[in-house]
């Protein structure tokens, strides 16, 4: 699956990113590497919605 980031530099240093297909979808890094991390991370936990198991009756 292929998404789309969005990548800032951070004025008070360091860089943060946001995913435009996934509102809220948001992270930060110190540096470029910890970013990369981070993104992987937000994505998976925007992406993990719980599942309710219909009720019985």
């Amino acid at each position: 699956m292929k998404i789309q980031v969005v990548i800032h530099q951070a004025e008070e240093g360091g860089y943060w990113a946001e995913v435009p297909a996934i509102p809220g979808c948001a992270t930060q890094g110190e540096t470029f590497e910890e970013l990369l991390q981070n993104i992987y991370a937000a994505v998976e936990g925007c992406l993990s919605v719980p599942m309710e198991l219909p009720a019985n009756g």
